[in-house]
């Protein structure tokens, strides 16, 4: 009799033993250590438009070049993320996120010594690089430890940190800032946190296992993820024939790459969507309490106004969060840019007409649909690249979107002399509009795996 032949097992890969997990006490510390760097970048972020708004009192003589502040900061940010992206494809994701946390709390802290808008200036670059290159680079270390299936969702909530953050800055505006002309540099110090919290994060969080084995650095690989699996009780395989199924010869990471077969499509697509999503988030929350001020509003109710505005971000996330797994990513992505394009054209009216309850409810409205999209968009950035790629591709997609905000807050004060806020916020309206177009050419990549 002829016996039946047998199939050897196959052992799964490291990255299909991560994606077939459940959440567990690990991934929450992941995306909580994360998502506090995310949330103090937020911070820094946020007070920047309650700085400028006290700033264009306290340095009258000066205001004119205030707008070159903000644009210095993302200039820097444009350069860091792409910039960053790369050398989390070279050094790791880990590494990057310690060193930009720090760069950009040492710069912040500085800041708060400024004794002019020329060296503010120089500063907020500086705080820009290190900014820019974290954002990307955490978002993608994230996404590639999430199990898959709820791997979108995840992301979006480290994105909801930033609400925290926003939320953050809009109280220390509201409380700190008004207390004394030089309330802008206590809170700017208070800013400066981020540099003590990357000794925490160098020291506690994991490496991806993805980039450990593009590396070659395969047993740092297997200790990471059978740590995942004790905490969650499953059992390591026991056939050991993975790393066979490595691929061992290293790809080098290039912006050309980006636009080879297969990915220039998405490259663009990915592009635009930041492009218009930061240049009318930017020019719209960076002059936000300005704006309110110029309107008649005095300077401590105008926070007040955008601490409320600011609180409708985290039902935002929320709601992205739990669509994005049922609708995917580009409906989601795309119904939260409309969504953002009729509460900004609502918002410029009700700016003309003084009326508070329109500007609140038009503004909660901006805020709850806007950062809805941002989370939706850091959820798929990284998905739509192969690993010796991702930290690149979200590096250089987000660098792109940075262009934008450089132009956003100079772009500003020569709308408001065009036509108002009206015409203002119906040009970030048709902005989003764009983005949302752009969005549909995305592929869907709804409860895929991570491309190796």
């Amino acid at each position: 009799m002829t016996p039946v032949p047998t199939s050897t097992p196959v052992a799964p890969t490291r990255s299909e033993r991560l994606d077939e997990l459940p959440f567990t006490s690990k991934h929450r510390r992941l995306l909580a250590g994360s998502g506090i760097g995310w949330a103090l970048d937020a911070l820094d972020v946020g007070l920047l438009s309650f700085v400028i708004a006290q700033l264009m009192t306290v340095w009258s003589d000066q205001a004119g070049q205030l707008a070159w502040v903000a644009s210095a900061g993302f200039a820097g940010m444009a350069i860091g993320a792409a910039v960053g992206g790369s050398l989390a494809d070279r050094l790791g994701r880990k590494t990057v996120f310690a060193l930009t946390l720090l760069l950009y709390g040492l710069a912040t802290g500085l800041s708060a010594l400024s004794w002019s808008v020329g060296v503010l200036l120089v500063l907020r670059f500086v705080v820009g690089l290190g900014l820019g290159s974290e954002l990307p680079v955490a978002s993608t270390l994230v996404s590639e430890f999430s199990p898959r299936r709820i791997r979108g969702r995840v992301v979006v909530l480290l994105e909801a940190f930033w609400a925290v953050g926003s939320i953050g800055a809009a109280l220390v505006g509201y409380l700190v800032i008004p207390t004394s002309d030089d309330g802008w540099r206590w809170a700017l110090l208070i800013g400066a946190a981020p540099a003590l919290y990357a000794v925490f994060v160098r020291l506690r969080m994991p490496e991806s296992v993805r980039f450990l084995e593009s590396k070659g650095r395969h047993d740092e690989a297997e200790r990471t993820v059978r740590g995942f699996e004790q905490a969650a009780g499953v059992a390591a395989p026991t056939v050991a024939a993975e790393e066979a199924r490595v691929v061992e010869k290293p790809v080098r990471a290039s912006v050309g790459r980006l636009f080879g077969a297969g990915m220039a499509r998405r490259t663009v697509a990915i592009w635009v969507i930041w492009f218009m999503t930061n240049f009318s988030y930017y020019g719209a929350f960076v002059w936000l309490p300005s704006l309110l001020v110029a309107a008649g509003f005095p300077l401590v109710r105008s926070f007040g106004y955008v601490l409320i505005i600011t609180l409708a971000q985290l039902p935002g996330y929320a709601a992205s969060a739990w669509l994005i797994e049922k609708w995917g990513r580009r409906g989601t992505l795309a119904t939260f840019l409309l969504g953002s394009a009729v509460a900004a054209v609502f918002f410029g009216f009700g700016a003309v007409s003084g009326s508070v309850a329109q500007i609140l409810v038009a503004g909660m409205a901006l805020s709850f649909f806007n950062l809805g999209a941002w989370g939706a968009l850091y959820a798929v950035t990284p998905e739509l690249y192969p690993t010796p790629l991702r930290g690149t591709g979200a590096g250089w997609a987000a660098g792109v979107g940075r262009i934008a905000s450089i132009a956003a807050p100079l772009s500003v004060p020569p709308l408001i002399a065009l036509g108002g806020p009206p015409t203002l916020f119906v040009v970030f309206g048709a902005v989003f509009v764009v983005g949302a177009v752009a969005a549909t050419m995305l592929p869907e990549l709804r409860g895929t795996r991570l491309a190796e």
